[in-house]
């Protein structure tokens, strides 16, 4: 098809005169400000768009894509294509060491700018006093949950986790009232994690949701938001996320649960664990 050869933003121009007047704010959003518009989800989208979420997916079916999410990988593909191609006519490393180290450290000045303490220290107290936290997370992002569960364990803290979905969703199914679900999830807007959200709130449990989207699904399911959002990406803004946000906001409660004299570990693991180490 001859709109799949084009680029998106090429389509959108293609396709713009035809456009209802509310689906052109969004291509005309997109078109001045495609680099920001490929760093937000369907609602961040609208919201700066003055739109529903549901005029954007609207606008992005109207001119050949099967939604937002599609338009939106494929948009950064364009622009990757570009930056690619300046990087190589450059033929040069873009910074060093020093230079890449300096973004990382703005990066963790980023994250404590935008968490709220308050909120942490709410959501500590919450993890202490639960009978299980549950861990929902899709994609690449699964290592984090992971990750987050086995250490929440190692300080006391029993916890449900699974790289895979239905195994994460029926563990959630058994809670109770007592238990806390953690979402994580960058865009706010994976299928499984919203899932997962509305799952915790039938069983009346409490969500902390680790995110990088202040306007989201996940979000507005949140009875605590912590934004794990980064405003200096160290990766461009064309490929995979980073987790460095996730695993900051991570670190700073579990942090916090290690000092906790609420907590009550067992060494007994630690001594299991030190027979497979030299």
């Amino acid at each position: 098809m001859e709109q799949e050869r084009k680029s998106v933003l090429a389509n959108i121009r293609a396709h713009y005169p035809k456009m209802f007047a509310a689906e052109k704010r969004v291509a005309k959003f997109i078109l001045n400000h495609p680099e920001e518009a490929i760093m937000m989800n369907v609602s961040e989208l609208a919201r700066r768009s003055d739109v529903s979420d549901a005029t954007v997916i609207r606008m992005c079916k109207r001119i050949g894509y099967t939604g937002y999410s599609q338009m939106r990988v494929i948009l950064a593909n364009d622009l990757g294509k570009i930056q690619a191609n300046e990087v190589k006519n450059d033929g040069k490393w873009p910074g060093n060491i020093p230079e890449l180290f300096q973004r990382f450290s703005a990066s963790l000045v980023d994250v404590q700018r935008n968490l709220d303490e308050q909120t942490l220290f709410s959501c500590v107290e919450l993890l202490q006093n639960a009978d299980f936290v549950h861990i929902a997370a899709a994609g690449n992002t699964t290592p984090m949950a992971n990750d987050l569960g086995f250490r929440l364990e190692r300080f006391g803290v029993r916890a449900t986790y699974s790289m895979v979905t239905d195994y994460m969703l029926n563990h959630l199914s058994l809670a109770t009232e007592r238990d806390v679900l953690i979402a994580i999830s960058h865009s706010g807007t994976s299928r499984q994690v919203v899932q997962a959200c509305e799952l915790a709130r039938q069983r009346g449990l409490k969500v902390i949701a680790i995110t990088g989207s202040e306007y989201s699904p996940v979000s507005s399911m949140a009875d605590y938001l912590l934004l794990s959002k980064v405003t200096h990406p160290v990766f461009s803004d064309y490929d995979p996320d980073s987790h460095l946000g996730v695993i900051l906001v991570m670190d700073t409660l579990l942090y916090f649960l290690a000092n906790s004299e609420k907590l009550k570990r067992s060494d007994d693991i630690e001594l299991i664990l030190s027979e497979y180490k030299l």
